[in-house]
């Protein structure tokens, strides 16, 4: 098993070491308003563990939002959408295409002026660490928020 990780487009660590007491699952593979969905899943899930409100809550919800789209327009759809909460926040993005993106498009330049484009190097900007793992003929694209983060509120780009 092997986990793209953006800053050096290789190998890094698999990121489920830390302990996740919490866990959430939401079936998308052909559902209607996958990306509404998500978001909304998400805002109940980070209500629930009380990390509402902030601003990185609200990164967070970007951050689903972003990987669920990039899932339904290059990945034919998002199977899975999974939340797991403990020393981190982790969000968890299941597609059925095993090709993993390279090079990571957090790294290209950006496109001013024209749309799209823009997703992973949102989530590269957001997330404390993010990456992409196959697994079986699909991947999923992950992004961690460390916990202290959302109770602090303190946001992930200035």
């Amino acid at each position: 098993m092997q986990t793209i990780g953006p800053d050096t487009g290789g190998p890094v660590p698999d990121a489920r070491g830390p302990a996740f007491p919490q866990l959430r699952r939401l079936a998308l593979r052909d559902a209607f308003r996958q990306v509404a969905r998500g978001r909304q899943f998400t805002r109940e899930a980070l209500e629930d563990w009380g990390w509402d409100g902030r601003d990185t809550a609200e990164d967070a919800v970007l951050v689903v939002s972003e990987l669920v789209t990039n899932a339904k327009l290059h990945a034919g759809g998002c199977h899975e959408l999974m939340l797991r909460a403990g020393d981190v926040f982790r969000v968890e993005v299941y597609d059925g295409r095993g090709e993993l993106p390279r090079p990571l498009p957090a790294l290209r330049p950006g496109r001013p002026g024209r749309p799209g484009g823009h997703g992973l190097r949102l989530v590269h900007l957001l997330a404390d660490r993010w990456g992409v793992q196959a697994i079986g003929r699909g991947k999923v694209v992950w992004a961690e928020f460390d916990a202290e983060r959302l109770r602090t509120g303190r946001p992930g780009c200035a």
